[in-house]
């Protein structure tokens, strides 16, 4: 299953910890499948897969060099995740402005003992 568009691809894509972990791990610099299979108790053929998920995103891009295929992080690619949870960040924190201010008026309402 293939998500029909980039920010769900993207989200797909974040939802596994292997995957998070690997882009962290990009964000150091490119690495080859068997640097970014180190830390890890899976196969090559795993980590593989679990790159190729990350292209098809476009949360990475790979090259070529020689017998060798690293992968670098492409940071551009989480922006429209980062827009897309921007605007509900903006929305919790005027509720939580609103609820603060509701609460100062009840405290202020309230006799002192």
């Amino acid at each position: 299953m293939t998500p029909s568009d980039p920010l769900s691809a993207t989200f797909a894509a974040l939802a596994d910890p292997t995957r998070r972990a690997i882009l962290a791990r990009l964000a150091d610099g490119e690495a080859t499948v068997g640097e970014l299979a180190q830390p890890f108790a899976i196969s090559g053929p795993a980590i593989t897969k679990h790159l190729k998920v990350l292209e098809r995103a476009g949360l990475i891009a790979r090259s070529r060099n020689a017998q060798q295929r690293p992968a670098r992080l492409n940071p551009e690619a989480l922006k429209a995740a980062r827009d897309w949870l921007e605007e509900y960040r903006r929305f919790w924190e005027g509720q939580f402005d609103r609820l603060d201010q509701y609460l100062q008026q009840i405290q202020q309402k309230e006799p002192r003992p």
